[in-house]
């Protein structure tokens, strides 16, 4: 028997070693063309604090547009989501980290027994009482189940990044949304002053038509005109109307709140105090949420690659139970156990190596993600920037010219009362009026609209500082960027 017993930790022993060289053979990951930390300390928009989103916002100077971001923050669904997937990774993180623990379950029981019958078959009633412990602890030898906690909890950073990224874009798209709102309504006014004196001009040439003092086509070229500026002006009061539903929707779908709160506002388009902005620090786009979710998305995938790894290795187990049992007819017994338990994986048909080349595959596509990411996150910066610049210094052009295309068309009609021109001619000069004021309003929307799209592409709330910028890929010691 002891011969046995030796054979057989003979074998197993031999079957560990076989097991242990097969894993370190195992290729190490491939390092990432841009440095990942083991650990991440990334910045959060606005430094974590909530408020503070608001904070930047309240730099446009405008009471509705605050109040409608604050709203779509309480009502809007997409960050109730956010947050529940919150709760859900913490509670997998919980589940994760249980199995660093012992586990131990009790149990107990009270049985009344007997036989019925007559002379000797008949057994008088019993009751049997027990109780029980069983505790069982894997020994994480070899960091499996703390990897696999590391994993959980870097995903609840991650989660955490995301609801931050839901914040930002919600508050981004409230605000652009507003913004295209008041440029409509300015629109709105334009086409309908417009569209307002055309009609008075064709009651003052019907009125000269019935003394033939006004041609017949001259009169139809008035009436074409004011047809068309009020086919305009109905399209752009519906686009309007649009505008105000998509507001409703991203604030919880009140739209006569909206509309309340909308009316009560400032009528031009929100500005923030400062609009100039020629470049940004590389380290601005670490506070970006996305950024943070795909640089904790490695760090995760690489622990699961370690507990994937350490599932190849040999697992120990402690383990015993304790019962105590006790019977109106027996005396009380007491039974336990207790010992380790060795397991070795011998065979398994590859299904381990496969779960280990499953999870560097899955590391190799977060990285991957993540270079995307950064380069996507670059270029939307870069873009923001050269659009908000031109955007900006294209509005002093399409101011002067909105004022001289405006004198020009009051010379021209005052010309055309006194019988010098032609209506042709104050059609073109009005069209031409009209025309440049249009993209004046369309330029100063844009020129905000692009701030807005270079806040979200910076993460949310950040400020210029005195600093110098740095070049977006420059790469410091310790950082992904």
């Amino acid at each position: 028997m002891k011969a046995a017993h030796r054979n057989l930790a003979g074998a197993c022993s031999i079957a560990a070693c076989l097991i242990l060289s097969g894993c370190t053979a195992l290729p190490d990951l491939a390092a990432p063309a841009l440095k990942v930390e083991d650990q991440w300390h990334a910045t959060l928009p606005h430094s974590g604090r909530t408020v503070d989103l608001l904070t930047w916002w309240s730099s446009f100077n405008d009471p509705s547009l605050i109040k409608l971001i604050a709203t779509a923050e309480t009502e809007n669904p997409s960050l109730e989501s956010a947050a529940a997937e919150i709760e859900k990774s913490r509670a997998t993180l919980a589940s994760a980290r249980a199995g660093l623990l012992p586990s131990l379950d009790g149990s107990s029981g009270l049985t009344g027994s007997g036989t019925g019958g007559t002379g000797h078959n008949q057994i008088a009633a019993a009751t049997t009482k027990s109780a029980g412990l069983d505790a069982s602890w894997e020994v994480d030898l070899f960091g499996k189940v703390r990897q696999r906690s590391e994993a959980a909890g870097l995903r609840v950073g991650k989660e955490i990044a995301g609801w931050h990224e839901a914040r930002v874009s919600l508050a981004a798209e409230v605000a652009d949304t507003y913004v295209q709102f008041r440029a409509c309504r300015q629109l709105e006014k334009i086409y309908a002053a417009e569209l307002a004196s055309q009609r008075a001009t064709i009651r003052a040439m019907e009125t000269a038509a019935t003394s033939g003092l006004t041609s017949s086509a001259d009169l139809a070229l008035a009436r074409a005109g004011a047809a068309s500026s009020s086919s305009t002006l109905t399209a752009q009061t519906a686009d309007c109307d649009v505008l105000i539903k998509s507001l409703a929707q991203l604030s919880g779908g009140d739209e006569p709140r909206v509309r309340d709160l909308l009316a009560k506002g400032k009528t031009s388009i929100p500005t923030p105090k400062d609009i100039k902005l020629a470049a940004v620090p590389a380290d601005a786009l670490r506070q970006r949420p996305d950024i943070n979710v795909l640089e904790l998305e490695i760090a995760a995938a690489r622990s699961e690659v370690g507990a994937a790894k350490a599932d190849l290795y040999p697992s120990l187990s402690l383990g015993g139970s304790l019962t105590i049992g006790s019977s109106s007819l027996t005396a009380t017994s007491v039974p336990w156990s207790f010992g380790p338990a060795l397991s070795i994986p011998l065979f398994d048909g590859g299904s381990r190596r496969a779960a280990v080349a499953s999870a560097v595959a899955s590391y190799d596509a977060a990285v991957a993600a993540y270079k995307t990411g950064v380069f996507d996150a670059v270029a939307q910066v870069e873009t923001a920037l050269v659009r908000s610049d031109s955007a900006r210094r294209r509005i002093g052009d399409a101011s002067t010219a909105a004022k001289n295309y405006r004198a020009y068309f009051n010379a021209i009609d005052s010309n055309w009362k006194a019988g010098g021109a032609s209506l042709l001619d104050r059609e073109e000069a009005r069209r031409s009026a009209q025309s440049a004021e249009v993209s004046l309003i369309e330029i100063r929307r844009d020129s905000v609209r692009y701030w807005i799209a270079l806040y979200k592409a910076l993460g949310g709330g950040w400020n210029e500082t005195a600093a110098t910028p740095k070049p977006l890929l420059q790469q410091s010691k310790g950082k992904m960027l």
